[in-house]
């Protein structure tokens, strides 16, 4: 493991004498270094929490092979502190023999990381709709660890609880709890834990979410607009979790044609006609629940070319043939009252003078002769 040294605190100094707080992952390497500003030839000295003296000058008088020297100067006393555990956390002296003599206090902290997050689910399997509840936990931390949860791309608020173990050790447990939907059926759930020793620990677990069927019927044949004498098929395409077992097809409002065939999920209708009109539905389901779609079947005129569209050019036709007819019939009726009164008017040779003559060819002298003040007698037809 690479060797990591963190420096937590500001520089803690005294008068001419300078030091660093550390912090340190267990097991790793810590560096603690005294310098001293405008030294005059003074001795620098570096001292454990006990006050045992670590290095003097560059001469090491404890008896901890895994304390070594990194460097010695009139200006700088470096010392690493190699395989850090627990027990070596504390404050550490640096000493200059001044007068009055100076001393700089180095903190050193040891971080423990958390082990391995475990993820531990309430239900193996969840239905569409229902609650589920997961926990996280990351034991055996220094400081506590702090856990966030993410649900695919999506951060999710947990609930933790912290509690505190042997040589102020800590466990962390966050419990989260959500509503899963189909949606959610194999997306990944995370748990990730932070901590100063270590970044983004994580553990996750799938969802497995179980939804009742989708159901689609789907015209496999014929292309268009069902026709007299074609034949049909009808698809039932359902998906769901678990896989639909059981597909049933029915005639709403009445029974299935006799010839029709069910294989699977299809039916297959031959030879239609307008009687097979009306809807058919689909049936789906499983260990969830029951879901259906329905089909309206109206069967065409096999003559009809183009269906519903031809039938309105026909209404529009007979729509302007109509208009033609009842115009001509108007036009009929206005010219025989005008004839009726505008017939021509004729007189009868043998009629001019009739009325005088005392015989037949006294009329016809006077009929030739022209009396203009004979009455006019006249014939009308209709």
């Amino acid at each position: 493991m690479m060797s990591v040294c963190l420096c937590l605190c500001p520089a803690v100094q005294s008068q001419n004498l300078v030091t660093d707080n550390v912090a340190v992952v267990e097991g790793e390497v810590a560096v603690i270094s005294c310098r001293v500003k405008n030294n005059d030839d003074s001795v620098i000295q570096l001292l454990n929490p006990n006050r045992q003296t670590i290095y003097f000058r560059d001469v090491r008088p404890l008896k901890d092979a895994r304390f070594q020297l990194v460097n010695f100067s009139d200006n700088e006393l470096r010392v690493s502190l190699s395989n850090v555990t627990l027990s070596d956390e504390g404050r550490y002296v640096c000493q200059l023999y001044t007068d009055p003599p100076q001393e700089a206090y180095a903190d050193i902290t040891v971080l423990i990381p958390p082990g391995n997050p475990i993820i531990e689910t309430r239900d193996g399997q969840v239905i569409e709709g229902n609650e589920t509840e997961m926990t996280c936990t990351a034991m055996g931390s220094k400081p506590a660890a702090t856990i966030r949860w993410m649900k695919g791309d999506k951060e999710l608020q947990g609930k933790s609880k912290v509690e505190e173990t042997y040589d102020t050790m800590f466990t962390v447990t966050s419990q989260l709890t959500f509503t899963v939907t189909k949606e959610d059926d194999g997306v990944p759930v995370v748990c990730i834990v932070d901590h100063p020793a270590v970044k983004d620990v994580q553990a996750q677990t799938y969802l497995v979410v179980h939804y009742k069927p989708e159901v689609k019927i789907v015209v496999e044949f014929p292309d268009g607009l069902p026709r007299e004498g074609q034949n049909m098929e009808l698809s039932c395409q359902a998906k769901g979790k678990p896989h639909p077992q059981q597909i049933n097809w029915v005639k709403v409002d009445d029974d299935l044609p006799s010839h029709a065939l069910i294989t699977g999920p299809d039916l297959y209708i031959e030879n239609l006609n307008k009687t097979y009109n009306g809807t058919y539905r689909c049936f789906a389901a499983n260990s969830v629940g029951e879901s259906y779609d329905d089909y309206i079947l109206y069967v065409y005129d096999s003559r009809a070319g183009e269906g519903a569209p031809r039938a309105v050019d026909h209404a529009v036709i007979g729509g302007v043939v109509a208009v033609v007819v009842f115009a001509m019939l108007c036009l009929l009726i206005i010219l025989g009252r005008y004839f009726a009164r505008h017939k021509g008017t004729y007189f009868t040779h043998e009629a001019k003078g009739a009325d005088d003559a005392a015989d037949a060819d006294t009329a016809i002298i006077n009929a030739e002769g022209g009396h203009n003040n004979s009455d006019e007698k006249k014939e009308y037809y209709i």
